[in-house]
């Protein structure tokens, strides 16, 4: 079969989440069928990165994407003029509209229509509707209820302003988002809990979703050995783009509300913020903890000499959708984690077992000494969070569900 596969972010290097669920998809599809990825790329998008994926793909063709708070600013004052969400109409590329309108193939050639993450379903969508017999179908990954997100995110912001706008841009993506889904063949869901939030913006009497399919996150264990973590690490170590909101929410509240209780009992903790783009939210943090006790490094292409020092890696987020990838990975390089209940939603986790969970400061704060200072049982957490991976996050086996997703939607059903 011959797909066409959209994706919003270039899906290598894997240093996002995105990223990740992208690469693997797209690396277990193009094992049995010939792939042709349109994807947007950025000005740090490296062009070996490129090059990487023509090696798998049938064939790779990019569109820039361009932001500033120029164009951001204009494309919210159009969605607050519409019924169109903020984060979609600022994803509307004109050049990529152009891009699948004049492609040097046909878009009949296409069987199947990928689009990866709600971003990328306008262009499905427009694609699918240059194909005069309209044979292709379309498929639908969706990381996340996208939704949830600037809900959850209006639930713990405190300037009304901002609180107005994100609770319009829920609202607004809750009836786009359910609206969308049900104009795709095949939607498949990364986690149940999505799917069932998206489900129930959708009256009875209205036609409901395809589910198809429910297809976790994974990673690759076999090229992922576990971080030789030094006894006497100090580090608590958080890592993912501090510029997505529901992370640069997270990691503050735990410099501000958790950590000065790490600090009390354990004066010599480090915490380490690893991403890029930290918001001046976070930096402005540096005055109130003390310098030898915080360490933002942004953008870190190899981060296992961090990981090599950490004792605790902490998810401690408040808001978002989907899957944490971070706890897979962090599964996967052998690190103990503590998380709150939100940041470990649906992924599947013993807690006490492979994960330690919190949700309030002292909790957190409790679960993060307890692992400082007794580090068998870091490693006891470690280890059985490696062989959770193995069994159930590597994506050579779980992915085999695509192929059920596929030969169940044959392109002249």
């Amino acid at each position: 079969m011959r797909i066409l596969f959209l994706t919003q972010v270039l899906p290598y290097p894997l240093d996002a989440g995105p990223k990740i669920r992208a690469y693997y998809t797209l690396r277990y599809l193009s094992k049995q069928h010939e792939v042709t990825l349109l994807s947007f790329v950025r000005p740090g998008d490296p062009p070996e990165a490129v090059e990487y994926l023509r090696s798998f793909c049938q064939a790779v063709h990019t569109v820039p994407m361009r932001r500033s708070r120029a164009r951001d600013a204009w494309h919210l004052l159009h969605s607050l003029a519409s019924e169109t969400p903020f984060l979609i109409t600022r994803d509307w590329v004109p050049e990529m509209t152009k891009k699948i309108s004049d492609f040097g193939f046909r878009i009949s050639d296409f069987d199947f229509i990928h689009a990866d993450q709600l971003w990328m379903a306008p262009y499905a969508l427009l694609a699918k509707s240059r194909i005069a017999n309209r044979k292709s179908k379309t498929v639908l990954d969706q990381h996340n209820a996208v939704f949830q997100i600037p809900r959850r995110l209006a639930a713990q912001e405190p300037n009304p302003l901002k609180r107005a706008l994100l609770e319009l841009e829920w609202r607004k993506m809750a009836h786009y988002e359910a609206e969308t889904c049900r104009r795709f063949d095949r939607v498949v869901w990364v986690t149940l809990q999505d799917y069932q939030a998206v489900q129930r913006q959708i009256s009875d009497s209205e036609p409901q979703i395809p589910n198809s399919a429910v297809i976790p996150i994974c990673g690759d264990p076999e090229a992922t050995p576990m971080v030789a973590r030094r006894a006497d690490a100090r580090r608590v170590t958080f890592l993912g783009g501090l510029h997505y909101p529901p992370n640069a929410q997270g990691v503050h509240w735990f410099a501000e509300q958790v950590f000065p209780l790490v600090l009390a009992q354990v004066p010599d903790a480090v915490l380490t913020m690893i991403g890029k783009n930290p918001s001046k939210q976070i930096l402005d943090l540096k005055p109130q903890i003390p310098e030898s006790s915080l360490e933002v490094t942004g953008y870190v292409a190899d981060p296992k000499p961090y990981l090599e020092e950490t004792a605790v890696f902490v998810v401690p987020l408040l808001a978002g959708g989907g899957m944490r990838v971070k706890i897979v990975d962090a599964w996967m390089w052998g690190l103990p984690i503590v998380s709150t209940t939100t940041g470990a939603e649906g992924i599947e986790t013993r807690p006490g077992e492979n994960i330690l969970l919190a949700d309030t400061p002292e909790a957190f704060a409790q679960a993060t000494v307890h692992l400082l200072q007794n580090p068998d049982e870091g490693q006891r957490l470690a280890q059985a969070g490696r062989r959770w991976a193995e069994q159930r996050y590597n994506w050579r086996i779980t992915y085999r569900v695509w192929d059920q997703v596929y030969a169940g939607l044959g392109a002249n059903e």
